[in-house]
């Protein structure tokens, strides 16, 4: 099923829905491949649902910005996790909204797991997200692929020639499989009119 509305997302989580668990894989490449810097780690997660990986980055030594734009999983976030003082939980629509509640500092690391492919203007959404970046910093996609998505979720998932052409805003790409999920990990945003292609929805609506 695919959801692309704020009010069908809103639902979801008022319902007690949630989404595949983080996985063990998962866990293990970002441990190994973006753990926090020793002093003032600060992570981003967008589309933070109910708040387990981000949960999870604490773990790696970060401090978190947790977001999402329905604000029933910002409710049931804070619920689930009432002690943890080293996530902020913000309501925001980050392809929208005012960016003024995120830290000014900027990140050493952004995650958007089971998110990009509910963007309906990737190519911005990224390169903004990529604005934020401290030196040194990355960007990490953990998304469904086309090949091993049923045909009618496809709508959940990037096919070869997004992911390819996505990792081309990017200096440094790589690729990692994580039990059928692509591991995207991406540093060092190129600057906009570097003859990238855009990577975007034909339809309205978005995570």
């Amino acid at each position: 099923m695919e959801y692309v509305e704020r009010a069908e997302w809103v639902e979801h989580y008022s319902d007690g829905k949630g989404f595949r668990p983080l996985g063990d894989k998962e866990r293990r490449l970002l441990s190994e491949h973006v753990p926090a810097p020793a002093e003032d780690g600060r992570a981003l997660e967008v589309g933070c649902g109910t708040g387990a990986l981000s949960l999870f980055l604490t773990t790696l030594g970060y401090r978190v910005d947790a977001v999402d734009y329905a604000d029933s999983a910002i409710t049931r976030a804070r619920k689930e996790h009432p002690d943890t003082g080293e996530v902020r939980w913000i309501c925001m629509d980050i392809e929208r909204d005012d960016p003024a509640d995120l830290h000014p500092g900027g990140y050493d690391l952004v995650v958007l797991r089971l998110v990009v492919p509910f963007l309906t203007d990737r190519t911005s959404v990224l390169r903004r997200l990529g604005e934020r970046l401290r030196p040194g910093g990355a960007v990490v996609v953990i998304t469904p692929v086309a090949a091993h998505t049923p045909p009618e979720r496809r709508g959940i998932a990037l096919d070869e020639d997004k992911i390819g052409a996505l990792s081309g805003l990017w200096e440094q790409a790589d690729r990692f499989d994580a039990d059928q999920l692509a591991f995207l990990l991406w540093r060092g945003a190129r600057p906009a009119g570097t003859g990238v292609t855009t990577v975007d929805r034909q339809r309205p609506g978005g995570r």
